[in-house]
């Protein structure tokens, strides 16, 4: 065992170096490392000859489980504890490993820099004026949203613009207009244009519908045939249970649903009412050939799994040539919809359907026109009915015929009229 080392500090450092490097005592004396390398161990001398040999490292432990079934995090782990080691002027080092990130298009040059940098924000969705002042962009929204953006004593403005660096002008409380956001830097005036959209995105999903597609059904003859079905089902099975007159629709709306909107202002309304036209011209004249469609509305079904515990029943349609002509214009209308923004994606098809029971008209059938104020549906507890008896006894209940001519755009909460509800625009078919 070598003595203690003496002297200075720097002394024994220059000492303890040129040991541990084996050189010649030079405290400069170092092997040439192309990578980071640490010194593993130091040749030792092999009795009778003059060359050095390599100490072998010991192998590692035995594993109880078959290395293939390792798995990565475990092989990771194992690679940085076991290193490889490479052997450089006759000593064995321990490579380090150093995990290098790469960059696959950092050749490329199609990306945004400097002060209109616009990586990683939809910069094509809208368009940014160049202002002498900076950059500029107007957002499209409905005047009951600026309070969302606003916030509680402007708080959410405020943090938009200083987190943009961005100034937001938004209109009047009541006043139509556009919100306007200006910047000195592209970049912050994309970033704060994305934002308001997902605000208003997110509080519109939030918003009770306000207009909805539909087919009429209110023809004087299905409306006799659908009294007539009401007075057959109370009289034969009003002691069901929850059965009463309140459940039933009101035959001057009879309709179908092809899908809900959130229109807030006439902006919007217009806005729909340009796509149904649009809509026309693309494939509704070519599937319908310019005419009426003959609808069948005949027997009843229910919603939910338990006939027993009810809460919508509705009359089933077809069209009488057996085609899927109806179908087909209502999913290519409610997926023209989805795509302009105006309308959520609910269903895959359309399902066509016509209430004639609603245990939301329990006891209050004139709810529905009270609410017209608030604009806001009710969400009183729902108390199911026993429809078993129905389904039974009025299974292929005929209600009539219709002649389909046109696709509304109906205004929830509303009558015209005829009693049924007004239109904001419609599509013709003929």
């Amino acid at each position: 065992m070598p003595g203690p080392v003496t002297g200075t500090s720097s002394q024994r450092l220059r000492h303890l170096t040129s040991r541990h490097l084996g050189g010649g005592g030079s405290p400069t004396a170092r092997a040439p490392a192309p990578s980071e390398a640490t010194p593993l161990h130091r040749p030792r001398p092999v009795a009778g000859g003059n060359a050095p040999s390599l100490a072998t490292p010991p192998p590692p432990p035995s594993r109880p489980w078959p290395l293939r079934v390792a798995s990565r995090r475990r092989r990771s782990r194992m690679d940085v504890l076991r290193p490889p080691l490479i052997t450089i002027g006759g000593r064995v080092y321990r490579k380090n490993l150093i995990q290098e990130q790469a960059f696959p298009h950092e050749e490329e040059e199609d990306f945004c820099t400097g002060p209109g940098d616009c990586a990683d924000e939809p910069c094509d969705a809208f368009v940014v004026e160049e202002t002498e002042r900076g950059f500029q962009c107007r957002v499209e929204a409905p005047s009951p949203f600026y309070k969302y953006i606003i916030g509680k004593k402007g708080e959410t403005k405020k943090r938009l613009e200083t987190e943009t660096r961005t100034s937001i002008s938004i209109p009047k409380p009541g006043v139509e207009g556009e919100i306007v956001i200006t910047g000195q830097q592209r970049s912050g005036v994309i970033s704060a244009r994305t934002r308001i959209d997902v605000l208003l995105d997110s509080f519109r999903k939030k918003q009770p519908f306000t207009h909805f597609l539909s087919f009429a059904l209110n023809q004087p003859a299905i409306q006799e045939k659908f009294l007539q079905f009401k007075e057959e089902v109370l009289e034969k099975c009003s002691k069901d249970h929850g059965v009463s007159s309140s459940l039933f629709q009101n035959p001057a709306k009879l309709h179908l649903t092809l899908g809900t909107l959130v229109l807030l202002n006439e902006q919007e309304i217009q806005k729909a009412c340009d796509l149904l036209q649009r809509c026309k011209e693309d494939f509704v004249d070519q599937i319908t050939g310019g005419q009426p469609l003959t609808v069948e509305v005949a027997g009843v079904e229910y919603m939910n799994d338990d006939p027993a515990m009810t809460d919508v029943l509705y009359a089933k349609v077809h069209m009488k040539d057996g085609s899927d002509r109806l179908q087909m214009v209502a999913d290519q209308l409610v997926e023209r919809f989805v795509a302009s923004g105006l309308m959520l994606k609910e269903w895959d098809r359309v399902k066509l359907h016509a209430t004639v029971m609603n245990t939301l008209f329990r006891k209050d059938p004139t709810e529905e026109r009270n609410n017209t104020m608030t604009g806001k549906s009710s969400f009183k507890e729902r108390e199911s009915f026993n429809g078993q008896n129905i389904l039974k006894l009025f299974e292929n209940f005929h209600f009539g015929e219709v002649q389909l001519d046109s696709v509304r755009l109906s205004q929830r909460f509303s009558s015209d009229a005829s009693g049924y509800y007004a239109t904001s625009g419609q599509l013709c078919f003929s």
